[in-house]
């Protein structure tokens, strides 16, 4: 099987323009890309991909030994990558996405132009002087509902990702994304997701790289952005006026507005 089959590549745009690689969150699928990719593929190869157990993805190629580390997902992108003769790179990732772009790009600094890295966190437990939003025993317990009742749990905490009470309909969007995983592949996901500390790569990474930070985001809320944007050598910081986790879906004009202004320096 190809890497574009194992990943359910699709791609967009113009074949012979700088490509744009676009990576989605935990529990969802390339999908949550659509209200934003078609604003870039008049100017970019725009590329859309599963992770290895989300949306159409060939489930056979998960490996729990692969897949216990991020770094596995960010060998996925660079062999993508390859197989596409991808070069000068512009990597949008959303999420746990952000830092898989951040291990990608500290393998291979040559393959990427830019970094825009949407909500992200390299650690979402609290540590001694660095606030990740969440104790050690509020991941345990995500992990155990998670493990325990998948479904009851996308249902209960798809409306605290979204964080747009106000439109319960993009809540339903993203539980439906969640019930498109599997089970068993999105609990492991999350324990390589929410057990991750990725705080000493940021430091080593060279490309320049925008942050997005949304407010009232339950997830990576507003120090952890700013721990990102202060760690990372060359970057730029944005505070949204969008609400909640997923700004590519509650607030794709918002979000497209600022790719463009930081592609454009």
């Amino acid at each position: 099987m190809t890497v574009a089959a194992r990943n359910n590549v699709h791609e967009h745009g113009h074949a012979d323009a700088q490509p744009m690689l676009f990576a989605h969150g935990f529990g969802c699928d390339q999908s949550m890309w659509s209200h934003v990719w078609p604003a870039f593929a008049d100017r970019y190869r725009v590329v859309l991909f599963d992770h290895v157990g989300a949306g159409g993805s060939d489930p056979d190629a998960f490996d729990r030994d692969r897949y216990a580390s991020l770094r596995g997902y960010a060998d996925d992108v660079l062999e993508i990558c390859d197989e596409l003769h991808l070069t000068d790179v512009v990597f949008v990732g959303h999420s746990v996405s952000a830092m898989i772009g951040v291990l990608a790009a500290t393998a291979e600094p040559e393959r990427f132009s830019r970094l825009v890295l949407v909500g992200p966190s390299p650690r979402y437990v609290d540590d001694e002087g660095y606030v990740g939003g969440f104790t050690s025993e509020d991941i345990d317990e995500l992990l155990e509902s998670l493990d325990s009742n998948y479904l009851g749990w996308s249902s209960a905490m798809a409306p605290v990702i979204m964080g747009n009470a106000d439109r319960p309909q993009l809540a339903e969007e993203l539980e439906t994304s969640f019930c498109r995983t599997d089970p068993e592949i999105a609990s492991h996901f999350a324990r390589t997701t929410f057990l991750s500390d990725n705080r000493d790569d940021l430091e080593r990474v060279t490309t320049p790289s925008l942050v997005l930070q949304c407010a009232q985001d339950a997830i990576a809320p507003e120090p952890v952005g700013r721990y990102v944007h202060e760690r990372l050598r060359e970057s730029t910081f944005v505070q949204m006026r969008a609400t909640g986790h997923c700004p590519n879906v509650s607030a794709p004009e918002e979000t497209i507005a600022a790719i463009r202004r930081f592609l454009s320096r």
